[in-house]
């Protein structure tokens, strides 16, 4: 007979846990929901795995314990939690008892107390026991049939403790454990254990003695130092102990039945997880008979079962000759095609649905390209408005069939970007949740995720219609709504003159490509594979041996036990050797400038030369990347497949894949820069006089800056003292603290935190632009761009200090990033625009950061240099000017 299972969560451990591992979760309320949502996923992910028969939560009490009253200095100077976690315990117990899961704290003890009693109440009655926690502590509890789950990575991955991984894992029983930890003792918990025995020392005592009696009956055989602590500090050890102990007999009364885990009556529950905005458990306690299409109803749907806000909408199929006719006199449309790829570049069209009205979706699949060319007419009309939900991937679906999309005027992805641009995801059924109060499925509930990841043409025809219904219906119900919020917030010219025709640009972007040297880049790779070959010999000639050099576990054991240099960190698994740990022993040995040059050239080999190799267009002979506005929270645009913006620059063997990027016969490449846009921004934004008068007359801002933070006259200023300068400026743009500075520049702290003090003392206004901008944005919960783009900073308010400064930092940047952003954004636009009317073969291919690159036909040329010098610089009206260096050439690497 299968036995009974317990799960006893560890409320306080899991909700820390979760709180500090997820982003700061709000819900429309601005409650914080974070800790609460990493703690629900625990908790269902362990119910469905384990399928208990009971199940409690224990907490701590807010009084001291028995433990304060031996050791008054127990868990001192432990930092309160801050109000943002301290709200979600309330919350997390009222959902508790809507499960009808009990929690328990009793006064006196902690939460692991009452979980061991319970463990030991249960197991005595032939129950298995699941004990589920963050706290080590817990270890001492396991037993024949006592588990204890220890998280692991992030808040619901967990591991399995037995008495078999322990001794695995630590050589030692449970009850070992206890007295390992007396040895160690416990930061966290202000346990102090013997000074200067740790976890290693703890543990070879341990295995060597047994026990802690066994130690101090043979210490004797203790030499040294060690012998000398262990005796001067036998009562605090034995007190740790006792500390340590977690409380197994605590008085209750209670039984199992107390404890039976039962259906849920989901009502007030579901209210609860609207109120949160929990969608994923909201779906959850829906059975799956009642997961419905929400907006387009089968007939064998009963109309009871439909939300009373749904509208039911008829989904027409219609053929191509047919479907002109019925939309040709729509003044407005909404749009979407389904395709049978990952990118619609290299995909072909599925189906089709259009929506010119709330009461019908005309689905097309037959003959599907003929459809979509026998209204080509309608799709290039200006005068009809389109609107979609990520409208780019039709641009270039319709780019293929020779139609040019034209009148596209809502994108309801840019739109809920631009409102809130630190979102993860911009789903049209997570839209459709928040906007209309309707739960639909989502691509992932057609498609899956991950290896076995479905495209639509291998799904269901129904399940195709029913997405494509549903998707067009919650742009047509949701567009209106957000068109209105993003007016109110002041957006509407951001949007309509920005973020929506660059969705036109970027697609023409992706869809051009860069044409790609595959010679020169193969050429480039052999030549990297022979660096890097020669590196491996002098590695293993100053190891003495042969090793696998990507291996941390054996590259640690090189370096630490072999060669003797000092451990820098550790992590749980042995020796931290990254690039941090070996920058800081560069000096100590010459092996580590050879791992450090080593890394270096095999990821530009593997991630750039093999990557670009596996992604260039066998019939253009270009890479082309996919370019998103959604993805920064500060509005630049970000590239990927294969990511363009991260072409190293820093070494020459990085700066010569550029030498890759080439143009087609007949043309040339211009590449125009901005110069230090984002120090022109901070002058204009902070109104600083010695700044501003830097970029009005032309100086070197670096050097400028390097005589102030050094004292010097600005003629004296050496190329070191410039690159520090250089530092501190981009520095205080990105809102780098002294530590930062010191880390980037390796310099003492007290020198770095002079050279901020120095340019801020110069640099005044600068001073009282950082000062008042976190203000401003603590008061309003957001910073914007002088465009008026938006960022929200819940973190400005938290009493977390970690999580605030990190607020202040984003406030700081953000309105300089994000203006840089917007600038070339307009740019952009600007030129891709006059390049158009003008009726010009040159193309923009490429932006990147600050810089955009056209492949400019020669004949054009004066005109595209002219065009990128106007455009860009009268993008935006700065206090003062925005310059544009400009160079042409054959390759990238010629152009820089």
């Amino acid at each position: 007979m299968e036995k009974k299972k317990f799960l006893i969560l560890d409320g306080n451990s899991i909700l820390f846990r979760a709180f500090y591992a997820l982003p700061p979760l709000k819900n429309k309320k601005g409650i914080y929901t974070n800790a609460v949502y990493g703690f629900l996923s625990m908790m269902y992910k362990l119910l469905d795995e384990y399928k208990p028969d009971y199940i409690v939560t224990a907490f701590d009490p807010k009084k001291p314990t028995f433990r304060h009253e031996k050791y008054k200095e127990y868990k001192a100077g432990r930092a309160k939690a801050p109000n943002e976690l301290v709200m979600q315990f309330g919350l997390i117990r009222d959902v508790l008892e809507l499960h009808g899961i009990k929690h328990l704290e009793i006064e006196g003890y902690e939460a692991d107390d009452v979980a061991g009693s319970l463990s030991k109440f249960a197991a005595a009655q032939g129950i298995e026991v699941y004990m589920v926690t963050s706290d080590r502590d817990y270890l001492q509890l396991v037993d024949d049939d006592v588990y204890v789950l220890i998280t692991k990575k992030g808040v619901t991955n967990t591991v399995k403790y037995t008495r078999e991984l322990m001794e695995e894992e630590y050589g030692m029983t449970p009850k070992q454990f206890i007295d390992l930890k007396a040895l160690m003792g416990d930061s966290s918990d202000n346990i102090p254990g013997v000074k200067g025995v740790g976890e290693k020392t703890g543990m070879k005592l341990i295995h060597q003695f047994e026990t802690l009696e066994g130690i101090y009956e043979n210490i004797g055989e203790v030499k040294g130092k060690l012998k000398e602590k262990l005796e001067s500090e036998k009562m605090q050890a034995y007190m740790s102990r006792d500390l340590a102990t977690i409380v197994t007999e605590i008085p209750m009364e209670c039984s199992m039945e107390d404890f039976l885990y039962k259906e849920v009556d989901g009502d007030e529950l579901m209210e609860m997880y609207k109120e949160f905005g929990f969608r994923q458990f909201m779906n959850r306690l829906k059975s799956e008979d009642k997961q419905l299409s929400l907006f387009s109803m089968g007939e064998g749907d009963k109309e009871e079962d439909r939300k009373p806000e749904s509208k039911k909408v008829e989904v027409v199929e219609i053929d191509s000759k047919k479907l002109y006719g019925e939309i040709n006199s729509a003044s407005q449309m909404a749009i979407k095609v389904l395709y049978d790829g990952e990118r619609a570049l290299y995909s072909k069209p599925v189906a089709m649905g259009v929506m010119i009205d709330d009461k019908r979706v005309f689905y097309i699949e037959d003959n599907i390209e003929e459809s979509i060319v026998s209204i080509k007419e309608i799709l290039e009309n200006p005068s009809v408005e389109k609107f979609s939900h990520d409208i780019k991937d039709e641009i270039i679906l319709f780019d293929k069939l020779g139609i040019s999309l034209e009148g596209v005027k809502f994108d309801t992805m840019i739109g809920k970007y631009l409102l809130e641009p630190s979102e993860s995801s911009y789903s049209i059924d997570k839209l459709v949740f928040e906007y209309l109060d309707l739960d639909i499925k989502g691509e992932k509930d057609y498609l899956g995720s991950g290896k076995n990841k479905k495209v639509f043409s291998g799904i269901e025809p129904e399940d195709r219609k029913e997405f494509l219904s549903n998707q067009l219906s919650g742009v047509w119900n949701i567009k209106d709504k957000m068109e209105k919020q993003i007016m109110e917030a002041d957006m509407d010219s951001l949007y309509n003159e920005i973020e929506l025709p660059l969705v036109e640009i970027m697609a023409s972007m992706e869809i051009l490509g860069f044409k790609i040297n595959t010679e020169e880049l193969k050429a480039i790779g052999e030549r990297l594979g022979r660096k890097i070959e020669i590196l491996e010999e002098i590695i293993y000639d100053f190891a003495d041996e042969v090793f696998n050099i990507n291996s941390p576990k054996q590259l640690g054991e090189i370096l630490f036990d072999k060669l003797g240099l000092p451990v820098i960190k550790k992590t749980k698994t042995g020796y931290s050797t990254n690039a941090e740990v070996l920058d800081k022993l560069k000096l100590k040995h010459p092996i580590v400038l050879k791992i450090l040059e080593y890394r270096q050239l095999a990821k530009l080999k593997s991630t750039y030369v093999d990557g670009l190799l596996n992604v260039v267009d066998k019939e253009t002979g270009r890479v082309h990347s996919s370019f998103k506005q959604t993805i920064a929270s500060t509005g630049r645009i970000s590239s990927t497949e294969p990511n363009l913006q991260n072409i190293p620059v820093k070494t020459e063997e990085g700066r010569e894949l550029r030498k890759v990027f080439v143009h087609e016969v007949g043309r040339k490449l211009v590449d125009a820069d901005y110069s230090q846009i984002e120090l022109r921004v901070l002058a204009h934004l902070s109104d600083d006089e010695n700044l501003k008068s830097a970029f009005i007359n032309n100086e070197d801002i670096h050097r400028k800056t390097a005589a102030q933070v050094f004292h010097v006259e600005e003629d004296e200023v050496t190329s070191i003292m410039r690159s520090r300068a250089k530092a501190v400026n981009f520095g205080i743009v990105y809102g780098i603290s002294d530590y930062g500075l010191s880390r980037d520049l390796d310099i003492p702290r007290k020198e770095s935190k002079e050279y901020i003090e120095n340019y801020l003392n110069f640099f005044g206004g600068v001073k009282d632009y950082m000062d008042n901008i976190v203000k401003q944005g603590k008061k309003d919960g957001y910073v914007d761009t002088i465009f008026g783009r938006r960022r929200y900073i819940p973190e400005l308010n938290s009493r977390n200090f970690n999580i605030r400064a990190l607020g202040e930092r984003l406030a700081l940047n953000t309105p300089v990033q994000g203006t840089a952003a917007d600038i070339i954004k307009k740019a952009m636009i600007n030129v891709y625009f006059r390049l158009k009317e003008n009726n010009m073969k040159s193309r923009l291919i490429l932006q990147i950061h600050d810089e955009l690159i056209i492949e400019a036909v020669e004949e054009e040329l004066e005109d595209v240099k002219l065009i990128l010098k106007n455009e860009m610089e009268k993008a935006a009206e700065l206090k003062v000017p925005l310059t544009v260096d400009m160079n042409i050439g054959d390759t990238w690497y010629d152009t820089k």
